[in-house]
C-alpha cells in the first residue's frame, strides 16, 4: 500500500510529458520570434533572451533530474550526469543574466560561465561511460571512436581553417582558446552521440535520437559562436535561439525515457556495418591531409599533437576489437556447450565431463555417479500456463539444482525437462546430494501469478567395481536413466538407485504400463488447480478414512480392517485413491498424508480395539520410499502412544511395487518396527518385479496378493498354479497370505481350498466409516459375529 502514492504519481507525470513538450516547443517558438521581431525595444529584448535562456536551461535541468530519478538504476545514473551538465548550464545562463540584467554588461571572456558551460559535454560524455559500463570492451568503443573523430575533424579543421583564424587572431589567446575548447568538446561529445545512436536497440533510438539532436544543436551553435568571436562578436540572438532548441531537445529526450520506462522493453546492443567502419573515414582523411601539410612549420605542433592522439587512439580501438573477438569467440565456443534457456551445460557438454571421469575413475578408482532426473507431468504446466510459464519454471528448476549441487560436479539439461547430473568423487556421497535434489522440489514454484508443485522422478547409478567391464560412460548413464523410468513407474518421491532386477525392465513398458496409465487415465481430475485445494485438505485434516474388513477363510472371523483414505471434494464428491494420490506422490505431500493417516487410524482403532471382546487390528499403507525413514519407528510410536494404541493393534503394508531405494536400511526400519510389535505386509503383490528380493530380503509377515493377481485363477489353469505356488511359498516361509478384490463366492471357496489365510473385497464387505465398524463391534461378541460371509 505504501507504493501506491507513488505509482499514481508516475502515472499522473507520464501522462503530463506530451502537454510539457508541446509546451516547450510553442516557447521556443515564440521565444524565437520575439528575439527576431525585437519586440519591446533592445532592453527588452535583451531581458527576454537573458530570463528565456535561464527557463530553458533551467526546464532541461529539471527533466533530466526527473529522468535520473524516474528511469532504472544504470539510466537513471546516466541522466543524472547530463542533469549535472546542464546544471551547469544554469549557473553559466545564470551568470549572464545577473551580467545581462544587474550589470548591464558582459561578463568577460574567459570567465566562470564558461567553465560552467563546459560541465555539460563532460557530463554528457560520463554519462555515455556509465552506459557503456555495461557492455565493458564493446561499450568502451563509442568513446575511442569519438576521440578518433573529433582528433581527425580537429586536424583537418586546424590545417583548413583554425590555423588562419588562430594567426589572425588580435583578441585575447585565452578567448579564443575558450572558444577552442567548447568546438573540441561539442564534437567530442557529437560524436559519441552519433555513434552510440548507431549501435543503440530500437527501443532507446527515440530518446537517443532526441538527445543528438539537442547536443547536435548545441554543437552547431557553439562552432557560430568560435567563428563570431574570431570576428569580435560576443554572442546574438540567432545562437540563444540555437541554445534554446538544443536545450528544449533535450528536455524532450529527457521526458520520452521517463514515459518510455514502461512502454519500451530494453534491447540488445545493435551493431552495425556503419558503426564499425564511420571512424575510419575521418581518420583516412585527417591522415592525407596531415601528410600534406605537416611541412608547414606553423601547423606542425598541432598536427603532430592531434595526429598523435589520433594513432594512440586508433591503436587502442584495435586491440579493443581484438580482446572483443577474442571474448566473442570464448562466448560463442561456450554457448555451443550450453543450454540457452538455462545456461547449464548441454548433452555434449555432459558427456565429455562424465567420459573424463571415467578415464580418471580407471585411473584412480574414484567413484562417479550419475544422476537421472525428469520433471513429472511437465506437460500440465505447458498446457494449463502457456511455453513462457513452462520456460519459466525450467529456469527455476536449474537455478534450484546448480545451489545444492557441490562445486565441481554438472548439472546439465539434456534437452525438454529432463536434467542430468554427474557427481564426482567427493566429500559429500552421492546419496546425499541426490536426496538434496530431491528436496529442493518441496517448495512451490510460482508460476503466472500461480503456486505450482513439481515432483521430479530421479534415478541414480553409481560406478560398480572396476573389474565390471560394463562400467563404461555410456552404460553408466544408461543405468541412471532406467532407475529414473523406475521411479517413474513408481509415481512417488524419493530417489531410486539402479540395481540389477532394473536390467530387464523395458522402458516403454515403463512409460506406458504405469506412466500413462497411473498419470493420466488414473487421475481424471488431476491437475494443477487441484493441488492447491488438496494441500488445503491435508492442512485442515479434511481427508476421511474408511476401512474394508479382513476376513479368515479358515474360521469365518474378521482378523482385521485395512484403514483406506478418501478425500471429499466440494465438487467432485468422494474421491478415491487412485484419483488423488498421484498428485500427493508427485508434489512431495506423501509424508503429511501418511501421518494423518497414521494418526487418524489409531485414533479410530482405539474406540474399538479391546483385546477382550473385540481385537480386531487395523492395517495402513506406506509407500516403499517411506521406508528409508530411519525416523518413521520412531514417529509411529509417537502416535501410538498419544492415541493410547497398542501396537499390537497396528499392521502396516508396503505397497510393493513401488520400489525401495535401499533395501538394507528398509531392511532395518523394518526390523526396528517388528520389535515394537508391529505387523509388516508387503501390499499389491504381483503388481510388480521386485516381489522375489522383498520375500528373500525383508522380515515379513504378511503378503497380500493383488487383485489382479488372483481375478484369473478360475478360468486360467496357469494363473491358478502360479498363484497356488506364491501361497505354497509364502507358508513355506512362515508368511501368511492375504487375497484382496475377492468379488465372489468362487473366487473365496477356490483361495480357501488352496490354503490362503484371509480374503478381503466386496463379497465380504465393502469399507465402511469408522462409526459403522464401531457400531458393528458393539454388537458382536465375537470377530465372527461382526462380518458373516454372505453373497
Amino acid at each position: 500500500m505504501p507504493n501506491d502514492g507513488l505509482d499514481l504519481g508516475v502515472r499522473v507525470l507520464k501522462n503530463r510529458i506530451q502537454p510539457v513538450i508541446l509546451t516547450a516547443g510553442i516557447a521556443v517558438a515564440v521565444f524565437a520570434t520575439w528575439l527576431g521581431a525585437g519586440w519591446g525595444g533592445p532592453d527588452v529584448t535583451a531581458a527576454v533572451s537573458a530570463l528565456g535562456s535561464l527557463g530553458f536551461s533551467t526546464l532541461a535541468f529539471g527533466c533530466a533530474l526527473t529522468a535520473a530519478i524516474r528511469t532504472p538504476l544504470l539510466r537513471g545514473r546516466a541522466w543524472l550526469a547530463v542533469a549535472v551538465g546542464l546544471f551547469g548550464w544554469v549557473v553559466g545562463d545564470a551568470i549572464w543574466a545577473c551580467y545581462g540584467l544587474v550589470l548591464h554588461a558582459e561578463p568577460p571572456s574567459p570567465s566562470i560561465a564558461d567553465v560552467a558551460y563546459l560541465v555539460l559535454p563532460v557530463g554528457t560524455i560520463v554519462a555515455f561511460v556509465i552506459t557503456a559500463s555495461a557492455r565493458r570492451l564493446v561499450g568502451l568503443r563509442p568513446l575511442i571512436d569519438g576521440l578518433i573523430i573529433t582528433s581527425s575533424l580537429f586536424l583537418v579543421s586546424w590545417v583548413v581553417v583554425l590555423r588562419q583564424i588562430f594567426a589572425a587572431y588580435q583578441g585575447s589567446r585565452a578567448e579564443l582558446a575558450t572558444s577552442l575548447a567548447y568546438a573540441v568538446a561539442d564534437v567530442f561529445m557529437v560524436a559519441i552521440s552519433v555513434l552510440v545512436l548507431t549501435s543503440a536497440p530500437p527501443s532507446h533510438r527515440r530518446v537517443l535520437a532526441l538527445v543528438t539532436a539537442g547536443l547536435t544543436t548545441l554543437a552547431i551553435t557553439d562552432s557560430l559562436l568560435v567563428y563570431l568571436n574570431a570576428r569580435g562578436v560576443r554572442t546574438s540572438d540567432l545562437l540563444v535561439v540555437g541554445w534554446a532548441v538544443g536545450l528544449v531537445l533535450l528536455s524532450a529526450g529527457a521526458l520520452l525515457a521517463i514515459r518510455n520506462t514502461d512502454h519500451e522493453a530494453p534491447g540488445k546492443p545493435h551493431s552495425s556495418r556503419l558503426w564499425q567502419w564511420l571512424p575510419y573515414v575521418p581518420m583516412a582523411i585527417a591522415a592525407a591531409v596531415g601528410l600534406i601539410f605537416l611541412s608547414s612549420i606553423t601547423a606542425a605542433i598541432p598536427v603532430l599533437v592531434s595526429g598523435g592522439v589520433l594513432v594512440g587512439a586508433a591503436l587502442i580501438r584495435q586491440l579493443i576489437m581484438l580482446l572483443d573477438n577474442r571474448t566473442l569467440l570464448d562466448a560463442v565456443a561456450d554457448q555451443a556447450l550450453r543450454d540457452p534457456l538455462t545456461g547449464l551445460a548441454n548433452r555434449l557438454l555432459f558427456s565429455d565431463r562424465l567420459n573424463h571421469a571415467m578415464e580418471m575413475r580407471d585411473r584412480d578408482g574414484r567413484r562417479v555417479a550419475v544422476l537421472s532426473l525428469d520433471l513429472d507431468e511437465f506437460k500440465l504446466v505447458n498446457d494449463n500456463l502457456g511455453h513462457p510459464a513452462g520456460d519459466a519454471l525450467l529456469r527455476a528448476v536449474a537455478e534450484r539444482l546448480v545451489t545444492v549441487v557441490p562445486t565441481g560436479d554438472t548439472v546439465a539439461r539434456l534437452g525438454g525437462d529432463e536434467f542430468a547430473i554427474l557427481i564426482e568423487d567427493g566429500p559429500q556421497p552421492a546419496e546425499t546430494t541426490a536426496q538434496r535434489v530431491v528436496e529442493v522440489f518441496d517448495k512451490a514454484f510460482f508460476l503466472e501469478g500461480e503456486e505450482v508443485f513439481m515432483h521430479p522422478s530421479v534415478g541414480l547409478a553409481v560406478t560398480p567395481g572396476l573389474e565390471d567391464d560394463e562400467a563404461t560412460a555410456d552404460e553408466l548413464f544408461r543405468r541412471a536413466d532406467i532407475a529414473m523410468y523406475a521411479a517413474k513407474r513408481a509415481g512417488v518421491g524419493g530417489v531410486q538407485t539402479f540395481t540389477a532386477d532394473m536390467r530387464h525392465v523395458d522402458r516403454t513398458e515403463t512409460q506406458s504400463a504405469s506412466w500413462h496409465s497411473g498419470k493420466r487415465r488414473r487421475s481424471p481430475v488431476a491437475g494443477i488447480q487441484l493441488l492447491g485445494q488438496l494441500r488445503r485438505a491435508i492442512d485442515d485434516d479434511e481427508l476421511d478414512l474408511v476401512y474394508q474388513p479382513k476376513i479368515s477363510l479358515t474360521t469365518g472371523n474378521t482378523v482385521g480392517v485395512e484403514a483406506l483414505v478418501r478425500w471429499p471434494h466440494p465438487e467432485f464428491g468422494v474421491l478415491t485413491p487412485n484419483q488423488f494420490l498421484p498428485l500427493v506422490r508427485q508434489n512431495g505431500l506423501m509424508g503429511a498424508v501418511t501421518d494423518l493417516v497414521l494418526y487418524r487410524a489409531a485414533h479410530d482403532a482405539v474406540t474399538w480395539y479391546d483385546a477382550g471382546q473385540c481385537d480386531i487390528p487395523v492395517a495402513i499403507n506406506l509407500f516403499a520410499p517411506s521406508l528409508n525413514d530411519l525416523a518413521l519407528p520412531d514417529r509411529i510410536a509417537a502416535a501410538l502412544d498419544r492415541t493410547g494404541l497398542p501396537p499390537a493393534a497396528l499392521s502396516v503394508e508396503i505397497t510393493e511395487h513401488l520400489l525401495l531405494a535401499n533395501i538394507r536400511r528398509a531392511g532395518g526400519v523394518i526390523q526396528r518396527l517388528r520389535a515394537n510389535g508391529i505387523r509388516i505386509a508387503i501390499d499389491d503383490f504381483g503388481s510388480g518385479y521386485a516381489t522375489m528380493s522383498y520375500l528373500r530380503d525383508l522380515p515379513i509377515d504378511e503378503l497380500k496378493l493383488d487383485r489382479q493377481f488372483i481375478a484369473p485363477v478360475l478360468r486360467s489353469e496357469r494363473a491358478a498354479a502360479i498363484v497356488q505356488s506364491v501361497i505354497d511359498l509364502a507358508h513355506a516361509l512362515g508368511i501368511a497370505c492375504v487375497a484382496e478384490g475377492v468379488e465372489n463366492e468362487d473366487t473365496a471357496n477356490w483361495l480357501r481350498e488352496a490354503g490362503c489365510d484371509v480374503a478381503q473385497g466386496h463379497y465380504f464387505a465393502r469399507p465402511m466409516a469408522a462409526e459403522a465398524l464401531r457400531e458393528r463391534c458393539q454388537l458382536g461378541c465375537s470377530n465372527s459375529a461382526i462380518f458373516p460371509i454372505t453373497n
